[in-house]
Formats: C-alpha cells, sequence, structure tokens
C-alpha cells in the first residue's frame, strides 16, 4: 500500500513540561480508515495535531511521501461562527483559499447537500441540533476536498442513534471521495465499526501499544453490528486496551 503520511519516532513534551506521546512510528497508508484509541490524555489528540501540522513535535518528523496533500481537521466541538449561516461556515476554507466565488458556492451547496442538511442553508448555527452543527462541520472539511481527513473525536458529544447515523455518513463520504480518515476516539466500538485499523495508545506518555488491522465489508449498516465479526473485532480492540493499561499499572 502506499504510504500517504510517516510519522517518525515522534514525541511532545509541552512548555509546562507535560510528556503528552513518546516515540511515535507510524505509517498511515492511502485510503486507510484508521482510528487511535486510548485512555483520556494519552496523547491521541495530540498526535493528530502534529499529523495536521497545527502542533509540533519536539522530537522526530512528519513526511508526506507523496507529498503532502490537501487536508480537511473536523474537531469535537463543531467551531463554527456564530454570525455565519451555515452556507457562509461552509464556504469558509474555500474563502480563505481565495477560490472564485462561484465555485466556492457550487462546492458548498454540493457539501452541504451530501450531509443532509437541503434546506438549512441559511440557518445560524444557534438553530441546529448537535448532530446538525457536526454535520455542517464535516460539510465545511469535505468542501475543499481533501484526501486525508483529521477528526478528533467528534460524535463524543452526540446521542447513540445521531452518532451512528453519522458513523454511516462518514464511511460513505469517504468511500465516495477516496479519502484517508485518522480518527480519535475513545469508544472501542466505534473504532471497531468505522475503521480497517485501529491503533492502540498507552495512558500518558503515549506510545503505540497495538496495532490492529481489521477487514470490515466497505459497505456496512447497522446489520453489521449485529455480526459475530463484528464483536470480534470490538474484543480484539477492546482486549489491546486492556492490556495497555494493565501494562502501564
Amino acid at each position: 500500500m502506499t504510504t500517504l503520511l510517516s510519522l517518525s519516532a515522534i514525541s511532545k513534551t509541552f512548555d509546562n513540561g507535560l510528556e503528552a506521546i513518546a516515540r511515535i512510528d507510524l505509517d498511515v497508508a492511502q485510503g486507510q480508515f484508521l482510528s487511535l484509541v486510548g485512555p483520556s490524555g494519552c496523547g491521541k489528540s495530540t498526535a493528530l495535531r502534529i499529523a495536521a501540522g497545527l502542533v509540533a513535535p519536539t522530537r522526530g518528523t512528519v513526511a508526506w511521501p507523496q507529498g503532502r496533500p490537501q487536508v480537511g481537521f473536523v474537531f469535537q466541538d463543531p467551531t463554527l461562527l456564530p454570525w455565519a449561516n451555515v452556507a457562509a461556515n461552509v464556504r469558509l476554507p474555500l474563502d480563505l483559499m481565495h477560490m472564485n466565488k462561484s465555485e466556492a458556492e457550487d462546492r458548498a451547496a454540493r457539501a452541504i447537500k451530501r450531509v443532509g442538511l437541503s434546506g438549512f442553508e441559511n440557518a445560524y448555527p444557534r438553530e441546529l441540533s448537535g448532530g446538525m452543527k457536526m454535520r455542517a462541520s464535516i460539510a465545511r472539511a469535505i468542501a475543499a476536498q481533501p484526501k486525508l481527513l483529521l477528526m478528533d473525536e467528534p460524535f463524543a458529544a452526540l446521542d447513540e442513534l445521531t452518532r451512528q447515523a453519522l458513523n454511516d455518513d462518514l464511511l460513505k463520504l469517504a468511500r465516495e471521495d477516496a479519502m484517508t480518515v485518522m480518527f480519535v476516539t475513545h469508544s472501542v466500538f466505534e473504532s471497531a465499526y468505522l475503521s480497517s485499523r485501529v491503533v492502540v495508545m498507552t495512558p500518558r506518555p503515549g506510545r503505540i501499544a497495538a496495532d490492529i488491522h481489521l477487514a470490515p465489508p466497505p459497505e456496512r449498516d447497522v446489520s453489521y453490528r449485529l455480526t459475530q465479526e463484528f464483536a470480534d473485532a470490538a474484543g480484539k480492540v477492546s482486549a489491546a486496551l486492556r492490556n495497555a493499561m494493565q501494562a502501564a499499572a
């Protein structure tokens, strides 16, 4: 498989002396859906921000063997501009790229439709539910047509039904756009459902405790959650996480 992103011996110590992650080596292949799983404070989000270029590592290197692609980032908080409507929020990264206004509006409209928000183009964030805000945030990220989508616990604050619906929508978007996805989550079940690969991290300072490759069907829905295959995948991730916690203790 073609390596899209390579993190080599990455460590991060913050100015207050907190060592977040220690010597992480991770190659992300093009087309993978990779989830980072671990206890709170283990450095999952820090690793994601280093990959995005939002945080510099203290040691180690970040490399893009095929050249740095367009990267999208979805935060746990939708981070929508409260004074802008959905269309303007989704168009924001395109405006920052100084894209032609007509093309930017077309791209934003397509992204809004793809995440199921047609009819809410003129709505403001205060008028949206939590799930709708996250859909708008995802639309904003995919409007720029990224080849790598980084997601930091985007569904953590949502109810289970909304979360599952967004899981399915995300898989469909990633498949249609041939996106590589790096996804941070605390949920064993979410990681097992979404991922072709799950990286389990130790408590702080975060290290890689297990690297689990899964082979779920390309298209899956609620029925997959009832299969033995899904139960086995979740069991593997759960056991790896438990072992990482016990080893650290």
